[in-house]
């Protein structure tokens, strides 16, 4: 899990953004200029929308970069057994990564087991530098397919 990671609140919803698993997508900023606003410091300015729409474009992110929860305190309710019958879909992005967008857990090579409860970003190119996820690299190395 990123060190680097930042949170924004309206004091209704809380996003978190963490920079080193940014794709660089820019749905973020084209989806909502007045909230995500890259040219600006900070970025990210949540008096921009109102919660739901925040909440809403912060689920078009494609790399799980950004995500959100809900300020208020709400009761744990006991979750149901796993009955295996989950269909996972696999996104294959035009020109960029896998992406998976329901909670998955990667198996890496060396056999150390990771759950994902966010959308994942996964390179398909070759060019990631933090390889599984995909950082980007895919644009600058001209990735097509």
């Amino acid at each position: 899990m990123p060190k680097d990671t930042h949170h924004y609140t309206n004091n209704e919803v809380t996003v978190v953004w963490k920079p080193a698993v940014c794709i660089h997508s820019t749905i973020c900023w084209k989806g909502l200029i007045d909230v995500f606003n890259p040219r600006e410091r900070p970025w990210v300015k949540m008096n921009g929308a109102n919660t739901g729409r925040i909440i809403e474009q912060v689920k078009q992110c494609p790399s799980g970069a950004l995500s959100y929860f809900m300020n208020e305190a709400v009761a744990a309710q006991p979750e149901e057994p796993a009955t295996g019958t989950e269909t996972v879909k696999v996104i294959v992005s035009p020109d960029g990564p896998y992406l998976i967008q329901s909670e998955c857990v990667i198996v890496h090579s060396d056999g150390r087991e990771e759950t994902r409860t966010e959308a994942v970003a996964l390179c398909r190119c070759g060019a990631s530098n933090n390889k599984p996820w995909c950082d980007g690299s895919h644009a600058p190395a001209g990735f097509r397919g």
